[in-house]
């Protein structure tokens, strides 16, 4: 009993000095009091794999789960993107994005956080949960949608991606990640005029983002996964019952396609990205989810391929 209240009275002041950092951070953009980061850390850069001289079949945009803090790092230690590259060299792959930063400030760079974080690892933890909760709630996500939106949109013209261009744009997300995702649809295709493919997995978000400017959006998820589960309990508008919610529009359209990767779990030596958890086919957790995705990309090509040019 007396741990609990020791927990307690840790983590109820740090939830609330989290909930508050998490609404000033996109207050601070929308007043216009601070102006987001566009610049990137020395030998950082701006994306990897195909040139931009040479028009790359896509653009892929990762948003990492809730352990992304700072431009360099992510939850599988950047496994995923690294792998991507290396089986698909004809995309240009962007993993620097701070999907929990309306600012695009990377937390564990700022001094105080870095302190924090060698002595109090959890706030970090709590502050990117936060965001997602900022990011879902209704009076402050049109705001975050557009900063962030506006963070990815400038991200990709800094790594040689043409507006207008009609190359495709692939947001590929984990966990959290895809209450970023789908809420930067709009702004990306208001200031790119891009095609837009979601593939999401391990999917954790409120269904409250319109989809309809999105091509389609490709849902990587296993029975295995208690927190995407969690999150379709959760809110509301991932309910069947509540037909209009954006959600269960899209799914109604036909914009969402399921794909099973059981028996993968959301974290730990089973996850999508766990690259020693084996398959029966001999392939890890990281292969089949990298196959999978490249697979995703690659079939939207080859099926406009095929509109523009039929068969005689």
């Amino acid at each position: 009993m007396n741990h609990f209240l020791l927990w307690a009275s840790l983590l109820g002041p740090a939830l609330l000095a989290e909930g508050l950092l998490a609404r000033y951070e996109v207050l601070a953009y929308g007043a216009g009091w601070r102006n987001p980061v566009t610049t990137l850390p020395k030998g950082v850069p701006y994306a990897r794999g195909a040139a931009p001289d040479d028009p790359p079949k896509a653009y892929l945009v990762y948003l990492d789960g809730i352990g992304k803090r700072r431009v360099r790092d992510s939850r599988d230690g950047g496994q995923l993107v690294k792998a991507v590259i290396a089986a698909a060299p004809e995309l240009r792959v962007l993993g620097q994005v701070q999907p929990y930063s309306p600012l695009a400030d990377p937390l564990a760079d700022r001094p105080v956080w870095a302190w924090l974080r060698r002595h109090i690892g959890l706030l970090l933890f709590l502050h990117n949960v936060m965001q997602i909760f900022v990011a879902a709630d209704r009076r402050y996500r049109p705001l975050y949608n557009r900063a962030v939106g506006s963070q990815i949109a400038t991200q990709l013209r800094l790594a040689g991606y043409r507006p207008g261009s009609g190359t495709p744009v692939v947001l590929l997300s984990y966990s959290g990640g895809a209450q970023v995702a789908t809420g930067a649809v709009d702004e990306l295709r208001t200031r790119l005029a891009a095609p837009l493919m979601l593939i999401m997995f391990g999917a954790f978000h409120n269904g409250a983002n319109d989809l309809s400017c999105a091509e389609h959006v490709h849902q990587l998820t296993s029975a295995y996964d208690r927190v995407e589960r969690v999150g379709t309990w959760m809110f509301p508008q991932r309910w069947p019952l509540l037909r209009r919610s954006a959600w269960n529009r899209a799914a109604r359209d036909g914009k969402i396609t399921v794909h099973r990767l059981d028996p993968a779990t959301h974290v730990g030596p089973r996850s999508y990205i766990s690259p020693t958890a084996l398959l029966p086919d001999g392939r890890s957790h990281l292969d089949r989810t990298t196959d999978t995705v490249i697979a995703i990309v690659r079939s939207r090509r080859a099926a406009t391929a095929m509109a523009q040019d039929p068969a005689p």
